[in-house]
């Protein structure tokens, strides 16, 4: 069905538009702009901040003051958007907002357009920056489709944090609370980790060494390997953790292991028979930050963590919050090549129907060249990995790092040769942590490498292109349209 064209009135000025837009999109295109703190066209409007106030009059004459973001146009209606009905509510409102954050500069530049240098209410925290539209926690859903963070508590107590003000499990460090933002507020990096390019370059400086890459990262080696584990392709992972742990380099490891058929969850390994049970590649992203939380709160010191980009960017930041309060923490990063990873029970059904074979009864599974590979009983079965879009975790789409970047030594199959593993070393502890291993080595071919890197980087601003945009539209200047 066509969308019904309707003419209404803003200041005073008739403009056509489409039936059910919002007010405040409609005003935008024809160059009438209205401030917002709250407002996303990336996400459904929210109407918590209530700054894009405006007034309208019905087709009955009444008058009334309602948010732009989500009211619906319709025809023979009239706005108001500077009223002095509209301006009060807005002074008043921005004079709220100032008493919570009043060292924000974007609610002090915006309150003084309205007049208002100095609020007249009671400031109880000078340090507040978070104003509580929830941008944060909407983007982290109705995008990311993570649902990392959301609110607690209710009045003068509310706040945006992760579960249980803990380490979160289900953050991917992608960055688009904070990208977001209208206030810049760190206060939910507590405990989750929006990694921006100005924290990437500040870990990098901090904990890697080598030479920086664009696809590749921060590196000083890249070869293919194999060890003498009978492991994933070259075993390489294994090896490292096995090695590291006999020359007391860390005295923990956080691994992944199935536990009910192919499903898996992460352990803590404190020795070497823990490791060997955690040997293979599961595609499956799983709840490990916690036990990273847990090890410390036991004392525990010198822990590895072996896991994909996003888990790596997870503790990286965590690393950096404890090296504050505890500078002798050492964290040894594993980390593991990956494009996407999957929903256990969404991947179980994917894989029923296009191989015909359950995978909790797999010995082996295998994504290599396009190809995923479960193997039962012997016997090999394949299909092609896009026909498993269904399964993937949804957050997958926004990560643009492939190779783990952040690690202190990276490892997987693309640009190896059969049964090696791709290894890149990113610091000295990636160093110290190959020293006495015996590895038969190879060339890897990076152009392999790079060529998935460009391809998810690409994907990754792709979908985050709408995220963006708002940010592009209040820094480029307005065009009036007829």
């Amino acid at each position: 069905m066509e969308a019904k064209e309707v003419t209404l009135k803003i200041d005073g000025k008739d403009v056509k538009a489409t039936e059910g837009a919002s007010i405040l999109e409609v005003a935008r295109k024809v160059g009438i702009e209205i401030p917002t703190l709250c407002y996303s066209s990336a996400l459904e409007p929210f109407g918590s901040c209530r700054v894009c106030s405006v007034e309208i009059t019905d087709a009955r004459g009444r008058k009334k003051v309602v948010t732009s973001c989500n009211y619906p146009v319709k025809e023979g209606l009239e706005v108001s958007t500077k009223s002095e009905k509209v301006l009060k509510t807005r002074k008043l409102l921005l004079e709220l907002l100032l008493a919570r954050c009043p060292k924000v500069k974007k609610i002090q530049d915006l309150a003084r357009e309205y007049g208002v240098e100095k609020p007249r209410f009671w400031i109880e925290d000078v340090e507040e920056d978070c104003i509580l539209c929830g941008l944060c926690t909407r983007v982290c859903g109705e995008r990311i489709g993570v649902y990392a963070i959301n609110f607690a508590n209710r009045g003068v107590e509310r706040e945006v944090t992760a579960p249980y003000h803990s380490f979160s499990d289900d953050c991917i460090g992608c960055g688009a609370c904070a990208i977001v933002c209208p206030t810049n507020s760190r206060r939910i990096q507590v405990n989750t980790y929006p990694t921006l390019p100005e924290d990437i370059e500040n870990i990098e400086q901090k904990f890697l060494k080598g030479t920086k890459d664009e696809n590749f990262g921060v590196y000083s080696d890249v070869f293919a390997a194999k060890s003498s584990v009978d492991g994933q392709d070259g075993g390489v992972a294994t090896a490292l953790l096995v090695s590291g742990m006999q020359r007391g380099l860390f005295d923990s490891a956080i691994v992944v292991q199935r536990t009910e058929g192919y499903n898996s969850e992460a352990v803590i390994a404190e020795n070497v028979d823990n490791i060997m049970k955690a040997k293979g590649t599961k595609y499956l992203r799983v709840k490990m930050m916690s036990k990273l939380g847990e090890l410390i709160d036991k004392g525990k010191k010198k822990i590895a963590v072996v896991g994909t980009a996003c888990e790596v960017r997870a503790a990286r930041k965590i690393q950096k919050i404890l090296l504050k309060e505890f500078p002798d923490v050492e964290i040894t990063i594993i980390g593991l090549f990956c494009f996407e990873a999957f929903d256990y029970e969404k991947l179980k059904k994917e894989t029923k129907k296009l191989l015909g074979v359950d995978l909790d009864k797999a010995e082996k599974t295998q994504i290599h060249k396009g190809q995923y590979i479960v193997q039962i009983d012997g016997k090999e079965y394949a299909c092609k990995v896009k026909e498993l879009n269904d399964a993937i975790e949804k957050g997958c789409a926004y990560c643009d790092d492939f190779t783990a970047k952040l690690a202190d030594i990276s490892v997987g199959s693309v640009g190896s040769p059969d049964g090696y593993s791709t290894v890149i070393v990113r610091s000295d502890v990636g160093k110290r942590l190959l020293e006495k291993l015996d590895l038969a080595k190879e060339d890897a071919n990076t152009e392999e490498v790079t060529k998935l890197s460009i391809f998810k980087k690409k994907r990754a601003t792709k979908n985050f292109a709408p995220i963006l945009q708002d940010m592009q539209i209040q820094t480029e200047p307005q065009t009036e349209q007829c």
